[in-house]
């Protein structure tokens, strides 16, 4: 009964450096925030256990700098990834510019089998600075884009007071796992000479 195999949810946090990637990351993981700025050199991730509907999983959340000498990461940090979020900060327009580029690197990275409806989430970061003065980017734009690109949804959040960080990761959490029976389809093909062609239903339904 609770022998189950528990289900690994691999979600990948990209955007520009400085927007707040590990402290998000960080807030949601361990409910800590730090004012030492650290570029993350390379690729870091950290894990958290979650459980929606009597399941158990675990969400492994990995997150590169965005420097653009790091983007050489490549294909084995991108591939197998059940949904990707893209961060920019609302006080900085080139982070929000760029989300763009984020997201089309991903795709080609990961080249998901299909790329229209893989799940992506857009955190617009940072909305505590200055009492909001200091934003550029308004909650009206960053939604118009989200919508454009087929509905990602689209969440402000604060890293720094833990603003709207639980809720996103709620739904980056259930949409990694909307792409999960998907990627449960490739465990069977190592099997098929065997197998021969019966299907394999039982797997990968948990309605």
């Amino acid at each position: 009964m609770a022998s189950r195999r528990r289900m690994l949810l691999k979600v990948i946090i990209l955007g520009d450096s400085g927007v707040g990637k590990t402290s998000l990351m960080n807030q949601y993981v361990n409910r800590k925030f730090s004012n030492q700025y650290k570029a993350t050199i390379g690729a870091d991730f950290l894990t958290k256990e979650f459980q929606f509907e009597d399941r158990l999983f675990t969400l492994q959340i990995w997150d590169t700098a965005g420097q653009e000498r790091f983007q050489s990461l490549g294909v084995a940090f991108y591939r197998g990834a059940d949904c990707c979020v893209l961060v920019h900060d609302v006080n900085v327009m080139k982070s929000f510019d760029n989300l763009n580029n984020w997201r089309e690197e991903f795709l080609i990275q990961a080249s998901p089998s299909d790329p229209e409806n893989f799940p992506f989430v857009v955190l617009g970061n940072k909305v505590d600075v200055d009492g909001g003065n200091s934003r550029v980017v308004s909650e009206k734009k960053a939604k118009a884009w989200c919508a454009s690109k087929g509905n990602i949804p689209y969440f402000e959040t604060s890293a720094k007071e833990g603003f709207n960080v639980e809720a996103a990761f709620e739904c980056i959490a259930k949409n990694a796992l909307k792409n999960e029976p998907e990627e449960e389809i490739y465990l069977p093909e190592t099997i098929d000479v065997a197998g021969g062609g019966r299907p394999q239903r039982s797997t990968g339904c948990e309605c």
